[in-house]
């Protein structure tokens, strides 16, 4: 089992936070995603992988269901690869990928809440974080795209600015190339009226192993490891089907603004929390509470306890 003892790993390609540059905007309103080269430096790149190892090489492997401190195993019932949820318990590494400079700023410009009631409890909130490691004869079907008409998803630009409830920051922690199973989406998809005609031949199931392969208009995105892929999650998606040997390595971050809340029900521990800086704990947690004191009722609980 490969085990790392770094604490903190220098940034070397942005030290500050980066914005978009306007090519990317028009690009990213254009097509509904973008990518970043280089966006997370090597020492940060080998320190995230060498954290995986840990989960990769645990026996018996993991399964789905199975704890591992703060971090669970998922899958979505086919053969889809492994995810481990709550990646950002997972250590230090994974901790400065909640802010990173690469693409913090871009992503706070995207959300749109900067100057708006959506920030009135955090600059943004990550609703679902998780490592995906799938392996040959393993992908992941069709899904999402503006047609389904979910708020949750939505994309809009209004009056010179981008208003996207959900931003996912997909990072390349392996080179994906041609058979390595990379993320397929369908340019445009987040601005179209209608529903792919190919969407129930080659959507999500559970029990069942689709992919994005052949779909009418869908591209592959090639990365190379260190590279972001960032996109609205009503842009249509998926991906190809893995058949190279290996495994794919990613780790996607999903922001919104700070009113959202969990996909699933987890909640970040007490001790993820202790460990942030403020800037973090707001975008991993920025959902307080009123305590209810003075109170007329002796020993009336307090909010906290109330939530479970």
């Amino acid at each position: 089992m490969t085990t790392t003892t770094a604490t903190t790993y220098p940034t070397q390609q942005a030290t500050e936070d980066q914005k978009l540059t306007d090519m990317q905007r028009y690009l990213f309103d254009l097509r509904g995603y973008l990518v970043l080269e280089n966006a997370i430096e090597p020492a940060l790149l080998s320190a995230l992988n060498s954290k995986l190892d840990e989960y990769i090489d645990m026996q018996p492997p993991l399964e789905h269901g199975q704890w591992v401190g703060a971090v669970q195993a998922h899958t979505f019932g086919g053969d889809d690869g492994l995810n481990l949820q709550q990646i950002y318990e997972a250590g230090t590494a994974f901790q400065q990928l909640i802010d990173h400079p690469s693409w913090y700023a871009r992503v706070l410009e995207l959300i749109g809440s900067e100057h708006n009631f959506d920030n009135h409890h955090g600059p943004m909130f990550i609703d679902e974080n998780f490592a995906s490691l799938r392996g040959s004869g393993q992908a992941i079907g069709m899904h999402s795209g503006k047609a389904e008409g979910s708020t949750r998803i939505q994309y809009r630009f209004e009056n010179g600015a981008f208003h996207c409830a959900q931003v996912n920051v997909l990072m390349a922690l392996t080179d994906i190339g041609p058979g390595d199973g990379g993320t397929m989406l369908i340019p445009g998809s987040h601005k179209s009226n209608l529903r792919h005609p190919q969407q129930d031949t080659h959507a999500i199931a559970q029990g069942k192993n689709t992919s994005v392969d052949g779909v009418e208009g869908a591209i592959e995105v090639h990365m190379n490891a260190g590279d972001v892929l960032v996109f609205c999650d009503a842009t249509c998606h998926g991906s190809a089907r893995r058949i190279n040997e290996g495994l794919r390595r990613v780790v996607v971050y999903r922001y919104g603004p700070s009113w959202g809340f969990f996909r699933h029900p987890y909640r970040p521990s007490a001790d993820l929390l202790s460990q942030l800086s403020e800037r973090q704990r707001k975008i991993v947690w920025p959902h307080g509470t009123i305590d209810r004191t003075p109170n007329r009722i002796p020993d009336y609980p307090s909010p906290e306890r109330d939530i479970v």
